[in-house]
């Protein structure tokens, strides 16, 4: 493992530790780094603010490991695996979430998931004639209705388990994208 990786690394176990804890909108920068003897700068190097480092923990413990599940037939394992790995590490999202702010997580989060629904929609209406304007419509749609739900699970305690919203997400969506991609395949509105 590279010099830089193992630095991210510790510079998101201190983060991760202090967020049990403190709320991230408390967490200063000189606190993170104290806290795994690193210094302001080595944090500079690698990230430009907190919410760069929580979205980098996010990008590298769950979007990597789903990239490969942007397709009709194996979304649903992808938003199963998100919400398990949400679920183990509830405290630092509940607490990630409830962080205002222009950098926030939610904000990252529907751009991540907007980037594998739009995968799922490409793969759905490979064979339709439909616009680039209402493939990004309605994957902006499903995104909304995703981190929607989600986030809500996520602040009221994430009481579901991650296999029984998985299953109520798979339930909405089996049928209802490929249904709303054929209707904007015939429909010629401006």
């Amino acid at each position: 493992m590279s010099d830089s990786k193992i630095t991210k690394k510790a510079l998101a176990m201190s983060i991760k530790e202090l967020m049990k804890t403190i709320p991230l909108h408390k967490i200063s920068i000189q606190e993170i780094v104290d806290n795994c003897g690193l210094n302001r700068q080595t944090f500079y190097y690698h990230f430009t603010d907190k919410f760069d480092l929580v979205n980098w923990i996010y990008y590298t413990e769950v979007m990597k490991s789903i990239g490969d599940c942007k397709s009709y037939e194996n979304w649903s394992d992808g938003m199963y695996k998100t919400l398990l790995y949400l679920s183990n590490n509830k405290t630092f999202y509940i607490n990630a979430l409830n962080t205002p702010g222009q950098n926030a997580f939610d904000k990252y989060f529907f751009s991540i998931t907007f980037d594998l629904i739009i995968g799922v929609v490409n793969d759905l209406s490979s064979n339709m004639t439909i616009s680039e304007t209402d493939k990004n419509f309605i994957a902006d749609f499903y995104a909304h209705a995703f981190v929607g739900i989600i986030v809500q699970w996520i602040k009221s305690g994430m009481e579901l388990s991650p296999k029984i919203l998985e299953y109520k997400l798979k339930e909405i969506v089996d049928g209802s994208m490929v249904g709303a991609l054929r209707r904007y395949a015939t429909t010629k509105l401006q």
